[in-house]
């Protein structure tokens, strides 16, 4: 089965397309890559999901027009993965773009992506599936993360004596646990990229730190990193996940405000990437984990990577999801290829474990149609494996 799957994250700076095929060997899934690629978005229209996203006031008006226009990207994105894959696919995974993510004393009450998936079925002639968190959320769960059943699959417990972890550094950091015997454990750890790249913004006028240039230039501002280290997401117990709806740029003012202090731009940055490294490691000592296989946008940061090393050095070795033939850049969207694959044949593709829910969900809904109801189901992989 061939499935096209999209990804834009909680940087929204594009949009990342994979085509992979999967092959199920009784317990064995293969999944063969067949192609990525990055979409970036136009200035303004980083410009208008910014406008949208918390805590700015918004509108209906602005809500319907930004669902449209991004599923209209995300059509192309489709049509492009579908060129990736030889010219047909199965089925695209659009999950759209998170604008907000409903969480109240811990509990998520709702959540919400945008991306006109009809859109995409329009472009595209094949079933598309979205909105993949709600199940969860119905279920009593986070809604997220849904990376981790990748993550399970891919590392596979079994190969292993020692807690591993796979981490995501996108807009947010997600960590998960994978242990022989012990049940998966997922969870967003805090921000990554998110108040990185608030602070490019704003004291850069650019969209990131490339490279962590300026951050290395700088230093850890004390004063200022313990102000960010005593945020109490950092203390909850997981189940738990965050967004942009805490972590943006008003959150950084603020925090900066209290300082009462100015802090050069450099040592902003510097600072900001220390506690991105620092929230991470401590994450990966609590659970005691040996290895840490990471992805996304955060591996191309040289800064951040070296200080994520150092701090894990004696510990935790890392390294990245390309060692296991998957592109760190594109591995959530192969892994929301996946959330696809396993929702066609009415499997489950969120994790209690990791998102406190009742049950193990089937994710998402489908347009214009999906799989028959009668469609026979492979029994659920217990490994991934991804072939050359």
């Amino acid at each position: 089965m061939r499935i096209v799957g999209l990804m834009s994250g909680t940087s929204y700076d594009g949009v990342d397309v994979v085509a992979a095929e999967f092959t199920a060997d009784g317990g064995t899934l293969r999944l063969r890559p067949l192609g990525h690629r990055e979409l970036a978005y136009p200035d303004d229209l980083r410009a208008e999901i910014a406008a949208l996203l918390p805590p700015a006031a918004t509108t209906i008006e602005a809500v319907c027009r930004l669902d449209n226009r991004l599923g209209e990207v995300f059509a192309e994105a489709a049509a492009a993965g579908v060129e990736l894959a030889g010219g047909t696919a199965d089925a695209v995974v659009s999950p759209g773009q998170t604008v907000f993510h409903w969480v109240e004393d811990g509990r998520v009450r709702g959540t919400l992506q945008l991306g006109a998936p009809a859109r995409v079925a329009a472009r595209v002639g094949v079933p598309v599936l979205h909105d993949l968190r709600s199940a969860d959320v119905a279920a009593g769960g986070q809604g997220a993360p849904l990376v981790p059943a990748f993550d399970a699959l891919l590392l596979d417990p079994a190969a292993g004596a020692a807690p591993r972890a796979a981490l995501n550094l996108g807009g947010i950091a997600n960590l998960t646990v994978v242990a022989p015997g012990a049940p998966l454990l997922g969870y967003d750890v805090g921000p990554a990229n998110a108040l990185l790249d608030a602070a490019a913004r704003r004291f850069l006028d650019r969209p990131c730190d490339v490279d962590g240039t300026r951050a290395a230039a700088g230093r850890v501002h004390g004063a200022l990193l313990a102000r960010l280290l005593a945020e109490p997401y950092y203390a909850a117990p997981p189940p738990k996940s965050t967004g942009k709806e805490l972590f943006h740029g008003g959150y950084l003012d603020a925090t900066l405000t209290a300082l009462g202090e100015p802090v050069e731009a450099d040592d902003v940055l510097a600072t900001l990437t220390e506690l991105t490294a620092r929230t991470v490691a401590d994450a990966c000592d609590r659970h005691r984990v040996t290895e840490v296989v990471a992805a996304g946008g955060g591996v191309r940061n040289p800064t951040l990577r070296a200080r994520l090393a150092a701090l894990g050095e004696g510990r935790w070795r890392l390294r990245t999801t390309d060692e296991l033939g998957v592109p760190a850049q594109a591995k959530e969207a192969y892994a929301f290829a996946l959330l696809g694959w396993l929702s066609w044949h009415g499997l489950p593709g969120a994790v209690p474990s990791v998102t406190g829910a009742s049950r193990a969900a089937v994710l998402g809904s489908w347009t214009p149609s999906g799989p028959s109801a009668a469609a026979p189901r492979p029994p659920a992989p217990r490994r991934l494996v991804v072939d050359a």
